[in-house]
């Protein structure tokens, strides 16, 4: 088994809060905290621990699945596992930076709605600092150069332009925002991308 294997943990709500270590998942298990799921064929069955053993001793080995070997057999490692009692999601607050005002507005610039790479992209104040203008979520958009550059130091109505949607705080949460942009394990996708 690769060192380093991770496994996606859900709370009871089938929302994804953590990601953790062999280690910590079989914790986890062996304490009767979580349960895991395993999805065969688009169906999803749950396994308390001591069937997850049953589970892992009736099936054959396989070059794909991963396992730890115990003293009497080998377990397959779980991809994902659910949390019994825990139903609340980690409150974090998405940390106000450049790649996440272009994550939150899609690499879109919001006057003309265009498309961009980060690189030809700027943050522009909707209502200017030299006019009290603050650096928040609320206050600052993703501009293409030309765009940025017509506004100049105005407001947008005053430049003649429209946003395409007022500026908010991003809703989700960094940690999904985080699996969605790194690969994944094909057995997480369902979870994740139900909440991107």
């Amino acid at each position: 088994m690769e060192a380093g294997y991770q496994i996606l943990v859900l709370n009871r709500l089938w929302q994804a809060v953590n990601v953790v270590g062999v280690e910590r998942a079989f914790g986890l298990l062996s304490q009767d905290h979580a349960q895991v799921i395993h999805s065969e064929d688009g169906d999803f069955r749950i396994y308390d621990a001591e069937s997850w053993f049953e589970f892992s001793r009736e099936r054959p080995e396989s070059s794909s699945r991963r396992f730890i070997h115990t003293v009497n057999q080998k377990v397959f490692v779980p991809q994902v596992v659910l949390l019994r009692h825990y139903d609340r999601l980690p409150i974090q607050e998405m940390k106000f930076n450049r790649q996440n005002l272009f994550e939150r507005d899609k690499f879109r610039c919001q006057y003309c709605g265009t498309r961009f790479s980060a690189k030809e992209l700027n943050m522009d104040h909707v209502v200017p600092r030299d006019r009290g203008g603050k650096t928040t979520w609320e206050n600052i958009v993703t501009s293409c150069l030309r765009c940025n550059s017509r506004k100049g130091n105005r407001e947008p109505m005053e430049a003649g332009m429209r946003l395409l949607r007022k500026p908010e705080r991003p809703r989700r949460r960094p940690f999904v925002s985080g699996l969605l942009r790194r690969e994944v394990d094909e057995s997480w996708r369902h979870f994740i991308h139900s909440q991107g």
